[in-house]
């Protein structure tokens, strides 16, 4: 089989950056009230800045598509024709503008430039970025194409507008006593960012600048043992299970908000990182990959109240990865979810710190029913 190369990166991120004290001014208030909750979960997550694709009345400024395409543009920025070589392209997300038709036939509907060609559209949270990834991967591992896009991204902010949460409860107490637990739906408010990011895969690295062999992929679900942790179009029933939307009286959907996105906090504390850690274990173990190997950590984390727990257990489990080899940009873009590890690895790519032979590791958890994607890179 053949080696494949992510040989450029680029990204889209729309408007300007939206500060913490700006934030409300782009998502409204509920019931008019500054929200109580809001410091507190930012002083845990540490993010000081975030995109938005709406503007402060809540129009939306770009579809998520729309998005996606201006990432896949940039890719070809130096030379346009290039973009008629794509044979594939892959877009993965947790929030389409639409049910029907896919994200990726969108997202090649914005690009009339490109041929007519594959288009597959990865469903998921934030493992949706990495399986379009996986996809390309495997397209042209196996010669089914030379060249191919994968993509990440997310466009939420608009659905996280106060108009959602009215009705919602500012449950402060939870938040004082465990930082795990927090609202199912209003502490999402303060954690996610819109944006898209965008790989170029080929066959053959380019000569005239770095690139990245991708090693290998691998993934697993454990929806198996675990019950849902994070939901949107539906609710959770006290015996685990979702309700769907489709099963709701419509006055219920806009009462109940259902179409917000909510969290199993408690669930999420409990399990998200010993699960992702379990994982790891297996891949070092079989692949014989050990600590030192690694010279830049990507983990995509939704807030930096998990860093330490990831590192604290990683060095348990003697995977200990010194902290001046991870690399995160959460502080400063926000929680991308399936775009978070496009643009974390865009802004290392792009930056001019790698060096050829170094190993790069990426670590992306799903929380919604606890699926990992761990990856490994080698520049060259």
């Amino acid at each position: 089989m053949r080696e494949v190369y992510i040989t450029r990166i680029s990204n889209f991120l729309p408007n300007e950056g939206v500060p913490n004290d700006e934030m409300e001014n782009f998502l409204g208030f509920v019931n008019n009230k500054p929200s109580r909750s809001k410091a507190l979960i930012l002083r845990k997550n540490k993010i000081v800045n975030r995109y938005y694709a709406i503007d402060k009345l809540g129009n939306k400024t770009h579809t998520n598509a729309e998005m996606v395409a201006e990432a896949v543009k940039n890719l070809f920025e130096k030379n346009p024709e290039e973009i008629k070589e794509i044979g594939l392209l892959s877009c993965g997300t947790s929030s389409p503008d639409q049910m029907m038709p896919s994200h990726g036939v969108m997202v090649h509907g914005y690009l009339p430039e490109m041929e007519s060609i594959e288009v597959v559209s990865p469903s998921g949270v934030c493992c949706s970025g990495m399986h379009a990834l996986k996809y390309a991967f495997m397209a042209i591992k196996c010669g089914e194409t030379d060249k191919a896009v994968s993509t990440g991204s997310e466009r939420l902010a608009k659905a996280l507008r106060s108009e959602k949460y009215e009705d919602e409860v500012q449950k402060l107490a939870l938040l004082e006593e465990n930082p795990s637990l927090a609202f199912e739906k209003d502490f999402l408010r303060w954690m996610l960012s819109d944006g898209a990011g965008a790989f170029l895969l080929e066959n053959k690295k380019k000569e005239d600048s770095i690139n990245l062999k991708i090693d290998w992929i691998d993934a697993v679900s454990y929806a198996n043992i675990e019950e849902t942790c994070m939901y949107m179009a539906a609710d959770k029933m006290e015996d685990g299970t979702l309700k769907s939307y489709i099963d709701f009286q419509p006055e219920d959907m806009i009462e109940q908000s259902v179409l917000s996105i909510k969290q199993d906090t408690k669930l999420l504390g409990e399990q998200v990182v010993p699960l992702g850690i379990k994982k790891l274990v297996e891949i070092y173990k079989r692949r014989g990959l050990a600590a030192a190997d690694v010279d830049h950590f990507l983990p995509h984390i939704s807030s930096f109240y998990f860093e330490d727990k990831i590192d604290d257990q990683m060095k348990e489990v003697g995977f200990g990865i010194p902290k001046e080899k991870w690399f995160i940009n959460l502080d400063r873009v926000g929680n991308v979810g399936a775009g978070s590890i496009y643009l974390m690895l865009e802004e290392l790519f792009n930056g001019g710190q790698l060096k050829k032979g170094e190993k790069i590791l990426l670590m992306v958890p799903e929380s919604s029913r606890f699926s990992y994607v761990y990856s490994l890179l080698t520049v060259c």
